[in-house]
């Protein structure tokens, strides 16, 4: 059974850092993209960062030189290091494995979620 967990989340003051980890069981994602998403509440889920396969990485408008995805294939594990974090990146983050090699803003490309972790950043 496919379990992503992730990790990392909790509270932080506006400017501070964390690092969000996504460790994959029960299969394998290297040729996979993967994807960190967030929902605040009342708001859609969306992307904020995805790796594709090879590496290659996107990123939302609003995390743009502040957020950094990466992947560890041995270790089968995704993580976002967030820097300069503000008050409106507060939400849970959800990793999410695609079906394909490439990443996407539809959350409906891919097959597998984490449970979510809850970042909150204070003033």
């Amino acid at each position: 059974q496919v379990q992503l967990v992730e990790s990392g989340g909790g509270l932080v003051q506006a400017g501070g850092s964390l690092r969000l980890s996504c460790a994959a069981s029960g299969g394998t994602f290297s040729s996979n993209a993967m994807g960190w998403f967030r929902q605040a509440p009342g708001e859609e889920r969306e992307l904020v960062a995805g790796i594709n396969w090879s590496g290659g990485s996107r990123y939302a408008d609003s995390v743009k030189g502040r957020f950094t995805i990466s992947r560890d294939n041995a270790k089968n594990t995704v993580y976002l290091q967030m820097n300069s974090l503000k008050l409106e990146d507060t939400a849970v983050y959800y990793c999410a494995a695609a079906r394909g090699r490439l990443t996407s803003s539809s959350l409906f490309e891919y097959d597998y979620w984490g449970q979510g972790t809850q970042v909150t950043v204070s003033s």
